[in-house]
């Protein structure tokens, strides 16, 4: 069996502002921009580049939905952004004012910094430390861990 996660439900306040973030600021993929009229609502698909998974923003059409804009995680990180050149990345996020929350930090699984989007939700940057190969055991095969 296959699967894969495709989209992400991001609930947004306006659609104009969430692309001017997301593709102006981040430098996301405007994949689709349609109208559903039937619905009231458009189709706002938005990716990084390379990606597979996208987000669907979807903008608030409650006061239910208009409260969970910014806090779908009740305040945890929420999306994780891989990246391959995190330097670079943090570069261009800090000189178009993206609003980092906590400085980059050298992890055991790699370089992260975490930015808060335009509505408060939190997102790791990450670029994923290089996998080495496992030791050798006694017998000359990995370790099995």
């Amino acid at each position: 069996m296959s699967q894969q996660l495709v989209k992400v439900a991001l609930v947004v306040r306006d659609y104009e502002e969430s692309l001017a973030y997301y593709v102006g600021k981040l430098g996301f993929e405007l994949v689709e921009d349609r109208d559903v009229p039937e619905q009231g609502k458009r189709w706002v698909v938005v990716r990084p580049p390379g990606s597979a998974c996208a987000l669907l923003l979807a903008r608030a059409s409650n006061e239910d939905q208009q409260g969970r804009v910014g806090d779908q995680t009740g305040g945890r990180v929420f999306l994780f952004l891989h990246t391959d050149d995190f330097a670079r990345d943090h570069a261009r996020y800090s000189a178009a004012g993206v609003e980092f929350v906590r400085g980059p930090s050298v992890e055991p699984y790699g370089t992260v910094a975490v930015f808060r989007d335009l509505y408060g939700n939190l997102w790791d940057l990450i670029e994923p430390a290089k996998a080495t190969a496992a030791p050798a055991g006694p017998e000359g095969q990995g370790s099995g861990r």
